[in-house]
């Protein structure tokens, strides 16, 4: 049986990517008989809000999606994290960063020709090469820190890595799909004072609640890559993958919560039907 599942962060109002997102997961489990969830990904307590969460709920009822109770949040899901990257530090695949922004910016400019990855130039592993004395003085001293993956040492010890692509990567990239490890460098999976990137948590809920389609937009198939591999690292099973198109506004850009006047909250205080936003979406029946 199919289960997927829409997962947005709490932090504003759903607008028309969102829209798109959530019903085409909704209809991939509907479809095929199977079970739709929601999930909450509410790990930066600073922005979430329950009346986010209020507005989202009521945004997908309009839409007419249904999904299975309970709702997941990730914020009550902190001790999974904890010992998910307990498994990690005990294979010796994360090592604290002490860098700032401004100097990795630095550091990348200094090295000339960085590789470059789906989000830009990738970290050049300044701390990586740190001794064990100085880490630990730097954290004892309260330096603040993120906990890095060493994408090199990954590799090594989850070999050769695959995953099955149902729906189109951003360049048409559709079945079996090859892992490259190094695809985002040594990214951050984990903060002083955040127990799990978005990378680590997301293989985490996806396994505990037995997730086996992932329906997202286009824009996080190279992510697909570092979660492969977390997933192997974890002894997580692997879950199948349907990429989306992206939602675009007129300029070419993806929405942004900040445009209120595309919110399904505006759309519908306009008058605007669910059938009217579906034919905005170019949603078909066959979506």
């Amino acid at each position: 049986m199919i289960v997927t599942r829409f997962a947005p962060s709490p932090t504003g109002y759903l607008h028309l990517g969102h829209a798109f997102a959530a019903l085409t997961a909704w209809n991939n489990a509907h479809c095929a008989g199977g079970r739709f969830l929601l999930r909450f990904e509410d790990i930066d307590r600073a922005r979430a809000k329950l009346e986010y969460e209020a507005a989202i709920r009521e945004d997908l009822a309009w839409l007419g999606i249904s999904w299975a109770e309970p709702v997941l949040r990730q914020s009550a899901r902190f001790p999974a994290y904890d010992a998910a990257l307990e498994t990690l530090e005990a294979q010796n695949l994360v090592y604290p960063c002490f860098c700032t922004r401004s100097e990795v910016i630095a550091e990348i400019a200094r090295a000339g020709e960085a590789p470059h990855g789906p989000e830009g130039p990738l970290y050049p592993g300044t701390c990586r090469r740190l001794p064990a004395e100085e880490r630990l003085a730097r954290i004892a001293g309260g330096a603040s820190y993120a906990l890095r993956l060493d994408s090199a040492g990954a590799q090594a010890r989850a070999g050769q890595l695959s995953f099955e692509e149902r729906g189109r990567g951003p360049n048409g990239e559709t079945g079996r799909i090859a892992v490259d490890p190094r695809l985002f460098g040594d990214v951050v999976i984990a903060r002083k004072d955040t127990p799990a990137s978005y990378h680590l948590a997301v293989v985490v809920d996806d396994a505990f609640q037995d997730v086996t389609l992932v329906t997202r937009g286009s824009d996080l198939f190279g992510a697909t890559h570092v979660q492969r591999v977390l997933q192997a690292l974890l002894d997580l099973p692997c879950p199948q993958y349907a990429h989306h198109r992206l939602i675009l506004d007129e300029q070419g850009r993806k929405f942004s919560k900040r445009d209120a006047a595309m919110s399904l909250r505006a759309f519908r205080k306009g008058g605007k039907s669910v059938r009217e936003i579906r034919d905005i979406l170019g949603l078909q029946a066959a979506d």
